[in-house]
């Protein structure tokens, strides 16, 4: 790899992945810490001046972005803020920026896979939020790829999969809607698509632009959770499970998280070559470094 890449966040689920495949490939990355609680325009405008990658790839806030169940809508004004600084840096000091985003910019109203064409229209906060930082990314940075994926599990003890598994070994009854659907995807396959986008950067081809990936065969969440319960028990001794089928509509945040939110990924196929993995085949590995490390 010849370009410098930065990593923000890189204390993340996601963002950890990415470094331990990076270090399997040789590809290294800075992840600085942030001054404080979290980067803000001051501390990024110091850290690009003095440092000078070549590209950024901006997980500064994932937690927020992909795994809180519910997001402050003045912290994520104050995120967009950053994203904003961060982009105008990258443009000035020509560095390539890799910005994140996800399903939520849509609004879930129809039954087919969105692709990167179809326009946006978020239901709630944050996938409004995405999206204003997409715009921002998109205005003020054209060396960009924006990542837009479904939805991400990670092992972390506080992230989606987590709180699930932590109701499952409480035995808690299992509400899960039948009729919203999405593509699962799993932590370590996403880094593995950063990376590919990447190294394909690093090849000085100039593939800017907004990309949707999301892992192969599309599922609702109660078949996401039957299969994460099923895999759970092959790993640990759990209470009985009472998994409730529930339309979307009569689910709590039915206002704001999409139905539909199945995304077409031809697109960065023809022109990344980063073909869908099968989620199934990363749950068992994902489940397993939760149970032995985000569990304890």
């Amino acid at each position: 790899m010849r370009m410098r890449l930065m990593l923000l966040g890189g204390g993340s689920a996601l963002g950890q992945s990415l470094i331990a495949k990076g270090a399997e490939e040789d590809i290294g990355f800075l992840a600085p810490r942030p001054p404080g609680a979290s980067w803000d325009a001051a501390s990024l405008t110091q850290l690009l001046d003095d440092t000078r990658p070549d590209a950024v790839v901006n997980l500064a806030f994932y937690y927020d972005w992909f795994q809180n169940s519910k997001v402050d809508e003045s912290r994520l004004a104050a995120q967009k803020e950053t994203v904003e600084r961060l982009a105008e840096l990258c443009q000035y000091h020509g560095i390539i920026l890799l910005q994140p985003s996800s399903y939520r910019v849509f609004d879930g109203a129809r039954v087919t896979a969105y692709g990167e064409a179809d326009e946006p229209q978020p239901l709630g906060p944050l996938g409004q939020a995405l999206l204003d930082m997409e715009q921002v990314v998109r205005a003020l940075c054209p060396r960009h790829v924006i990542l837009r994926t479904g939805w991400i599990l990670d092992d972390s003890r506080d992230g989606v999969l987590g709180r699930f598994l932590r109701r499952l070994e409480t035995g808690e009854p299992l509400e899960l809607a039948d009729d919203r659907r999405g593509n699962p995807c799993p932590v370590d396959d996403v880094a593995r698509v950063i990376l590919a986008i990447l190294k394909q950067l690093d090849c000085a081809a100039p593939l800017w632009g907004t990309y949707h990936y999301g892992a192969q065969e599309a599922t609702t969440v109660l078949a996401l959770g039957q299969c994460m319960v099923a895999e759970a028990r092959n790993l640990r001794t759990l209470p009985p499970a009472e998994i409730i089928p529930l339309a979307h509509a009569a689910c709590a945040d039915a206002a704001a998280e999409p139905q539909h939110g199945v995304l077409a990924c031809k697109k960065i196929l023809n022109t990344y070559g980063v073909k869908p993995r099968a989620w199934r085949a990363g749950l068992p590995a994902l489940l397993d470094r939760y149970f032995r490390h985000g569990a304890s």
